[in-house]
């Protein structure tokens, strides 16, 4: 917050003369019809209201700390995170059963997941390394390295796209990760902060904004969004305070099959199919 200016009286004095001169010279400019008056500044179209309407529920791992959510092949992919916890999963997507894993170095913490060819890549929070593993056997081959922090990442048929916890998308090449371009993400013209896991839908990017209940949906082009997506309703208040405040929203897969959306959480008991509605 500013503190409070003491200025002078004499300051005070020019302060309000200047104002006067200038209100002055606008008067005129105003009255002289060959001057063009300057355009009025136009605000940014507010972004669509949407919902969330869950049409399925499905059990999830309450020990899992969701970053990075990927259906490929009717199978659920998922990293997960925090120190010592860290792990890629193959879920069962029925049962949340964790069918497949391989667990992270103590020192690594997983962030966001896409794959990539036969590849899966996984970021990893404050380590600037991103590791790759082999589909189907979670083999490591290989691993990229980045200056920022991760966060959130999909892919989308050309790029990789990436956040570190900013308000930038990052696009950078598959193969190298050199950086290929960046953009903000603005919310009606305002910088959007905190942008989180990503998920690549055609030519616009799905992401969870942390630590809230927001979904976005961002033109991948521009970086504007386009929606905003209210996820309050998917815990009820006795689910939140028995869950904690670290179970925030978190986590997207698309299923192009039925053209829906799984989405979870840090540390829920539960995965949901939904659909993205209008309010």
């Amino acid at each position: 917050m500013p503190m409070p200016s003491h200025r002078g009286p004499r300051r005070t004095t020019r302060l309000l003369a200047t104002a006067l001169v200038l209100a002055a010279a606008t008067a005129a400019r105003a009255t002289d019809s060959s001057t063009p008056a300057a355009p009025l500044p136009t605000l940014a179209p507010a972004p669509q209201r949407e919902t969330v309407q869950v049409l399925a529920t499905y059990p999830h791992d309450r020990g899992a700390f969701t970053q990075g959510l990927l259906l490929h092949n009717g199978a659920l992919y998922e990293s997960t995170g925090l120190y010592g916890r860290s792990s890629l999963r193959k879920v069962e997507i029925e049962t949340g059963k964790v069918v497949q894993r391989v667990d992270l170095p103590p020192k690594l913490f997983g962030e966001g997941l896409t794959l990539f060819g036969d590849r899966l890549i996984q970021l990893t929070w404050q380590e600037h390394v991103a590791p790759m593993y082999a589909l189907p056997t979670f083999e490591k081959v290989g691993q990229q390295s980045y200056p920022t922090e991760g966060w959130g990442l999909c892919f989308d048929g050309e790029s990789l796209v990436m956040t570190d916890g900013s308000h930038r998308l990052y696009f950078r090449d598959p193969q190298t990760f050199a950086l290929r371009r960046q953009i903000p993400v603005m919310l009606q013209g305002q910088p959007l902060p905190r942008v989180n896991e990503l998920e690549c839908v055609g030519d616009v990017i799905y992401a969870n904004v942390w630590p809230t209940d927001r979904i976005v949906e961002i033109a991948e082009r521009s970086g504007t969004v386009l929606a905003t997506i209210d996820g309050s309703s998917l815990l009820s208040p006795e689910e939140r305070k028995s869950l904690g405040p670290d179970a925030v929203l978190n986590g997207i897969a698309y299923d192009p099959r039925s053209e829906t959306f799984l989405i979870t959480g840090k540390l829920w008991p539960k995965l949901l199919r939904v659909r993205f509605v209008p309010e």
